[in-house]
């Protein structure tokens, strides 16, 4: 059900919320400072499937914090004991036995994990009838084209192919089909919880836990100051939402029982690279100098979008869309977000609590960005390029 983390997550966890907590005071603007948790008007009684993982643990401190009684089911194998005798906690797995939800009933469930339709199927068994409300964390990915601007919550998704088993248990199809599976899963929802249901569709989800480093690349990297390979244009689009933004989001659709689909994607008005790239720059007082290289020279290098240059996508042909989701629908049911200030100092804060070998696989661009050596070359290269075109 869940990928296991490096050994140390826990305490790298608590470290983490420690230097957040220090470094939000000194550093942050009055206004970024978070506001009181006020209680919910009525608890509720909440099954949180996952909860150790990224977004989990923000809905679960969340949801306590406005009074809410919290049960987690999974392996607790992750992170066992992060919320000891504040949460009532089962062992199961979404993959195979989840007789731990037997007789037992809800109030809302929020599924974090699934990706695979079974695991739906596999809870549903024993959810089915046994709760007034259903929130599935989907995925934006769930669409089936990226190409349209301002594409809403009707826009249609994949289909799932013939060759695929609907209820396939193929760990590798988790990947290969991502996306596929994601919206074959939001079907297998409706089909056990219908008219209970509310599909949550989030792009890329940024902030501290976050071990894909899809966004951690730009705050590490610009704290280090110097000159910064940056991609595409200025005015190029970008959405992402802090996990704590959706996490606290989700629960309060749980209070309001909103139903329907939902593009969980951010900020509330559309936002160029330059801008949040300025804006993580300005909150760490950094000395860093950007360089902007057009799409088709990145290419032309084998810097990919998304992955060696996070957050961005070129806004053009199959991917004119894909960072400019409407989120028309969640800001109407009061979805909010932190400044990028806040999510950048945080987010730093949290890196530099990371295990010297998360942080040093980070800084190799082994999973996202580049790595120190590699943005040089490219630099290198645009220059040249530059200096040709100009002679």
């Amino acid at each position: 059900m869940h990928i296991q983390p490096a050994t140390g997550e826990r305490r790298a966890f608590l470290k983490a919320a420690a230097a957040a907590a220090l470094i939000t005071p000194a550093g942050a603007d009055a206004a970024d400072a978070p506001a009181p948790i006020a209680k919910a008007a009525v608890p509720l009684n909440m099954l949180i499937l996952g909860g150790t993982g990224f977004t989990g643990p923000e809905q679960v401190r969340y949801a306590l914090a406005r009074g809410h009684k919290v049960t987690l089911l999974n392996r607790n194998t992750r992170a066992p004991g992060m919320f000891a005798d504040q949460v009532a906690q089962l062992v199961g797995d979404l993959n195979a036995d989840v007789s731990a939800l037997h007789g037992k009933s809800f109030d809302v469930v929020i599924d974090n994990p699934t990706t695979l339709p079974a695991w739906v199927r596999n809870a549903a068994q024993y959810l089915r009838g046994n709760c007034r409300h259903y929130i599935f964390i989907s995925t934006i990915s769930a669409y089936r084209d990226a190409d349209r601007p301002g594409a809403d919550e009707t826009a249609e998704t994949h289909p799932l192919p013939a060759d695929v088993a609907p209820y396939t248990l193929v760990p590798d199809h988790m990947f290969r089909f991502y996306g596929i599976l994601k919206a074959e899963a939001e079907r297998e929802v409706n089909r056990h919880y219908a008219g209970i249901s509310t599909i949550i569709r989030p792009g890329l989800i940024v902030g501290p836990q976050d071990q894909t480093d899809r966004f951690t690349y730009w705050p590490v990297r610009i704290a280090r100051g110097g000159r910064v390979l940056a991609p595409g244009t200025t005015f190029d689009p970008v959405q992402y939402i802090d996990a704590r933004d959706i996490a606290e989001w989700t629960v309060r659709m749980a209070e309001q029982r909103a139903f329907g689909i939902y593009n969980a994607v951010g900020p509330a008005k559309e936002l160029g690279m330059g801008a949040m790239l300025d804006g993580i720059k300005a909150a760490l007082g950094a000395k860093a100098e950007f360089t902007w290289v057009p799409a088709d020279v990145l290419a032309e290098q084998k810097v990919s979008a998304w992955g060696n240059m996070p957050v961005w996508v070129p806004p053009v042909g199959e991917s004119a869309g894909f960072t400019r989701r409407s989120n028309a629908r969640a800001l109407a049911k009061g979805l909010t977000f932190r400044p990028i200030a806040v999510t950048a100092r945080d987010t730093l804060a949290w890196h530099k609590t990371r295990p010297a070998e998360a942080q040093k696989r980070q800084a190799d661009g082994a999973s996202a960005g580049l790595s120190a050596a590699r943005e040089a070359e490219v630099l290198a290269a645009w220059d040249a390029n530059t200096k040709k075109k100009l002679a």
